[in-house]
């Protein structure tokens, strides 16, 4: 058996969980904020062929192969350029709130 700190580990867990959501306050205008800010940075910050792939894995469900495949890109690239195209957002996105 596991040596925990707290007796009923688990359960404690699942206490401070819902503690926290009740507790916790509203969010919804950072929410909104991150929304608006994200659809900005999607048009401004990303290059075109950036903004079609995070469009056609995010938006639209389709998986790297099928973007590759679509594209007429390799599967790394298509890897690569979601990679970069987050870092980008994240950068951008980070100071926002």
């Amino acid at each position: 058996m596991r040596n925990t700190r707290f007796k009923n580990g688990g359960q404690w867990l699942g206490d401070m969980t819902v503690w926290l959501r009740a507790n916790a306050g509203d969010n919804g205008e950072q929410m909104t904020r991150l929304r608006r800010n994200l659809r900005r940075a999607r048009e401004e910050e990303l290059t075109e062929r950036q903004r079609e792939m995070v469009g056609l894995y995010y938006d639209q469900g389709m998986t790297m192969p099928q973007i590759a495949e679509r594209l007429g890109v390799s599967r790394s690239t298509v890897s690569r350029t979601l990679r970069r195209a987050r870092d980008r957002l994240y950068r951008f996105l980070r100071y926002t709130l």
